[in-house]
């Protein structure tokens, strides 16, 4: 996964209202299949049969992630070189809500890399790679204008890298109301290089890197968050923030809104990729294979005993080379799409979509559309999905 430092050129446009009626954790802790915001009995999803657009909304530079934030009908979104944005009212505000221009090295896999806000929008978590080229996860508070004040920067997590690649980057608010912070395993060629754990980063559990980590952003016993009791490691073993291990680089990973369920799109080393997904309320401690398994198969080893299979994997044969995984879409302007998870590939940009549990899966639909260098998506409080390219800008998935 390689970033692409280009100036985008979408004009912008309105979108659609959004539905700011109680925050993200109580809006996710439904297991039903029916929307949280609507009881209306919906139709099958219906994936092939989904004609779909691209609107665009925003010119930005370089967007890397997007997030939407409780009792704000914005949509913010972060610029890989160190600001983070807000599209208000269908229109990019020329202000910017913060500006870590000063602190971080951007270029390639680096940068202002992930975003997301507390349950009730008072407080902005970013995660991105300072001029060190390491890893950070900082909290700012929100003023009642939109923006963050920057002299309220608290850091929570501080992650020596020892490559410029595999950074990961995302930080996503869980329906627990916990921090869920995706690491990759540090880059280098098969989880193999210096500052490596002879298992490889990703199977180690005395590395954060290759990881999934849970932490709560409350401080305590002179840290300065939490450790979640029912962390695996949270007795000992293994480092206390640790929720799940063997992840290569995990570009973009999501809740359902309706379920709780995490979705995890983690890129692959030359030859697949794949998609994972972890039921709601499933315990942690899982092992999603890296380095020993590529997916679904042989990489430095051949036991897939104990590990999560992905509910999707595809090879580089026809071109792609990189997951950009996105969100299960639960708005309600697309009916056929509801209950699809859409995602795309940084090699051809094309948009793609495939049914998650307790759905049969394993067949993905290619909508036909794609943007150029796609590295992210972004999905607003109403439940509607953004595409986050690199060349194109911010663009919304319409109805064709």
């Amino acid at each position: 996964m390689t970033l692409v430092a280009i100036a985008l050129v979408a004009p912008a446009c309105s979108g659609p209202d959004d539905d700011r009626t109680q925050p993200r954790t109580a809006r996710s802790s439904t297991t039903s299949t029916t929307s949280t915001t609507t009881t209306t009995t919906r139709p099958p999803t219906d994936l092939r049969n989904t004609r779909l657009r691209l609107t665009p909304v925003a010119d930005l530079d370089a967007p890397t992630a997007a997030a939407d934030r409780w009792g704000d009908a914005a949509l913010y979104v972060t610029e890989q070189f160190g600001r983070v944005r807000a599209i208000r009212d269908g229109a990019l505000d020329p202000t910017p809500v913060l500006d870590l221009r000063d602190a971080i090295a951007a270029g390639g896999e680096q940068g202002l890399l992930g975003l997301d806000f507390s349950p009730d929008g008072t407080r902005l978590y970013v995660n991105y790679t300072n001029r060190d080229g390491d890893t950070r996860v900082d909290e700012y508070t929100m003023r009642a204008d939109g923006t963050a004040e920057s002299a309220s920067r608290r850091e929570l997590l501080a992650i020596e890298q020892p490559q410029a690649n595999h950074n990961g980057g995302s930080v996503v608010t869980g329906p627990d109301g916990m921090l869920w912070i995706g690491m990759g395993d540090g880059g280098a060629s098969g989880d193999r290089g210096s500052g490596h754990a002879p298992e490889g980063n990703a199977q180690s559990p005395t590395t954060r890197l290759g990881k999934m980590l849970r932490i709560d952003p409350t401080p305590s016993e002179g840290r300065p968050y939490s450790i979640p009791a029912d962390n695996p490691y949270a007795a000992g073993g293994g480092l206390p923030e640790v929720w799940a291990d063997g992840l290569r680089n995990p570009w973009k990973y999501s809740f359902d809104r309706a379920t709780g369920d995490l979705v995890i799109a983690d890129v692959g080393q030359n030859a697949w990729e794949e998609i994972d997904w972890v039921g709601a309320g499933t315990p942690g401690g899982l092992d999603f294979g890296w380095p020993v398994l590529e997916g679904t198969h042989e990489y430095r080893g051949s036991d897939s005993a104990g590990r999560v299979a992905p509910i999707l994997e595809y090879s580089h044969d026809d071109g792609r080379c990189a997951v950009t995984g996105g969100h299960v879409y639960r708005g309600e302007r697309i009916p056929s799409l509801y209950g699809g998870y859409v995602y795309s590939d940084s090699c051809d940009g094309r948009l793609r979509g495939t049914l998650v549990p307790p759905a049969a899966v394993g067949e993905e639909v290619d909508f036909g559309l794609a943007a150029g260098s796609v590295v992210g998506f972004g999905e607003d409080g109403s439940g509607e999905l953004y595409v986050l390219s690199q060349t194109d800008g911010v663009l919304r998935i319409d109805p064709a």
